[in-house]
């Protein structure tokens, strides 16, 4: 396949990534659930926003117990979704509009209906099948206890006893998230072959790199250890939540000035036997390696639950990952010391390795932030929300924060990532049906916690059309709200104000003033609750207090609100021409 590009050179460091998440996108043939093809006939409109790239979850072969992060084939596409020939035509059409492409991958663990898996099933315990995955004999009398004590990320215990040939319980298979997605053993040399087989199927199909599905996992401690998380632990490893404390690690220069590389302690993190074990390194510079034998600069982007930032810095050393996601910046409140605590720890921490800090405020995973950051109580990463959660916001404000959150964002050195809808101002969907939730969390935990399907709702893209234009017709796999038809695309584009006017004017604003590429200059003689920073050109005003401020001299280029003269309300951001 022949590559070329008119971006320029080492286009990730500065790249605006839009997320789609397939089957809520955009839905061609009327089903009730997004495609490939319905993505490539909205790409027009991701054009017009001025993003730079596109990131797919998972459309592979699935039996979609966990929305396709539970793959049966890693080469194919599921029938939900289209075709081969139907991928092809999707990256042609987003490489002629200069819009790179980036798919999952799920290294971690397969589908229980994987070959192998059905493979190892049918073997004996000790067998070459059995070697790709982690299966393990039991404690206690006849092995009827687990091998140890992991509880799952979505709750319940992390292990599942298999039948054996003769009918009688034998072995337990280790799965981190749902019984239905066994882990991989990655000690094993036929998985790690298997797994650049992948890669290079992908690549020559001219894809533009991989986000690492759960890239801190994959290596276990050996002997698989007890271990009891800490109560406030997020689900996916880190902390759960941002302090400054956590944030604030020293990065600095030796006696030559050449940057140091971020210390690594063995306490870093939370100590989890099957997160962020360094064995996971070799397998990225094996992998690092292979992507930079295929032109066009394409690219490894990790999905690392892990803190502080320093060692998430370990995953885009130069021979390693191109970049990581920030989510210490999207777990951050919006609270100006705190921010401009993660800001300055992000810099340093990615800029010591020679990498670009990457932000992001929404994903497929956690609940969307025109809702997440005006929530008053606690909501742990994956947990969601739901109608009986406590602390739930009104949508007018949750917006304008969120709006306010966006422009600061986008106006930071670095790599942005947007999450779908976002731009319409979507919020959390907080009251679909019990009986519509699919998220496996739901139903591990017996409906404890919600799970992420309210982020994963449809889009809306026209108004009054069946599934407001999600699809031909009415079906939609998930409930879409009645304020769907007020949030629609058709109801906001070329609309002065709107929040897809905002991110519009403001992806473009970024590009021309170079912001992706600039430097952050902390300003002074600003409130304690004002985030105030000159880029370039451009000085950026947050007001994440309860007074407004008096902008400073400058003409105005973007604001996340109207102004009433030149006053900054409460949560609101300015850019002005410095």
């Amino acid at each position: 396949m022949s590559y070329s590009f008119r971006m320029t050179s080492e286009w990730w460091r500065t790249a605006a990534i839009y997320q789609i998440y397939p089957r809520s996108f955009a839905d061609a043939n009327g089903d009730g659930m997004g495609d490939l093809a319905g993505i490539t006939s909205r790409l027009g409109d991701l054009h017009d926003l001025g993003i730079d790239a596109i990131w797919l979850s998972p459309f592979y072969t699935s039996p979609q117990r966990d929305a396709g992060y539970d793959v049966t084939d890693y080469c194919d596409v599921d029938p939900r979704f289209g075709t081969l020939a139907d991928f092809d035509a999707m990256v042609a059409e987003a490489h002629a509009r200069d819009i790179r492409v980036i798919v999952d991958l799920v290294p971690n663990h397969s589908s229980d209906q994987h070959v192998w898996f059905q493979a190892a099933l049918a073997a004996a315990p000790g067998s070459a099948e059995r070697a790709r995955y982690l299966f393990r004999d039991g404690h206690g009398t006849a092995g009827g206890l687990p091998p140890n004590n992991w509880e799952s990320v979505f709750g319940g215990p992390a292990w599942t006893r298999v039948t054996e040939a003769d009918g009688m319980p034998g072995q337990w298979y280790l799965h981190l998230f749902d019984s239905s997605q066994p882990d991989f053993d990655w000690t094993n040399e036929v998985v790690r072959e298997e797994f650049r087989r992948i890669l290079r199927f992908w690549l020559d199909r001219g894809v533009d790199g991989f986000r690492v599905d759960v890239a801190h996992g994959m290596i276990k401690a050996d002997g698989l250890p007890d271990y009891t998380p800490p109560t406030a632990g997020g689900s996916m490893g880190g902390a759960g939540g941002v302090t400054a404390d956590a944030l604030h690690d020293t990065v600095g220069t030796d006696a030559t000035g050449v940057a140091l590389e971020p210390e690594i302690s063995d306490e870093a993190g939370d100590g989890a036997p099957y997160w962020a074990q360094d064995g996971v390194h070799e397998i990225y510079r094996d992998w690092r390696a292979l992507l930079d034998e295929y032109p066009g600069e394409r690219i490894l982007a990790a999905e690392a639950w892990v803190d502080p930032l320093s060692r998430v810095a370990k995953w885009v050393r130069p021979d390693e990952m191109h970049q990581a996601f920030n989510f210490a910046y999207l777990e951050t409140p919006w609270d100006a010391a705190a921010l401009r605590t993660v800001i300055d720890a992000s810099l340093d921490a990615f800029g010591a390795v020679g990498a670009p800090s990457t932000w992001v405020l929404s994903n497929h995973d956690v609940v969307r932030h025109a809702t997440r950051l005006s929530v008053t109580e606690p909501n742990p990463q994956g947990h969601g929300l739901g109608p009986r959660s406590a602390g739930l916001p009104s949508y007018a404000p949750g917006l304008r924060r969120a709006r306010a959150a966006t422009a600061l964002m986008l106006a930071l050195p670095g790599s942005a990532y947007l999450y779908q809808g976002e731009e319409l101002g979507l919020p959390e969907v907080i009251h679909l049906p019990d009986d519509a939730r699919q998220d496996p969390t739901w139903f591990r935990t017996a409906g404890e916690r919600y799970g992420r399907d309210g982020c994963r709702v449809p889009l809306p893209w026209e108004g009054s059309a069946p599934s407001y234009g999600f699809g031909p017709s009415d079906a939609s796999w998930l409930p879409q709200p009645a304020q769907w038809a007020e949030l629609a695309r058709d109801q906001q584009r070329g609309v002065a104000g709107s929040t897809l006017s905002m991110y519009r004017d403001a992806l473009a604003r970024r590009r021309e003033h170079g912001l992706a590429s600039g430097s952050v200059e902390w300003l002074t003689g600003y409130p304690a609750d004002v985030v105030a920073l000159r880029n370039g050109d451009v000085i950026v005003v947050a007001n994440t207090g309860s007074t407004a401020i008096e902008l400073p001299a400058g003409d105005v280029l973007l604001t996340s609100e109207v102004l009433a003269d030149r006053a900054l309300a409460p949560d609101t951001t300015a850019w002005l021409r410095a």
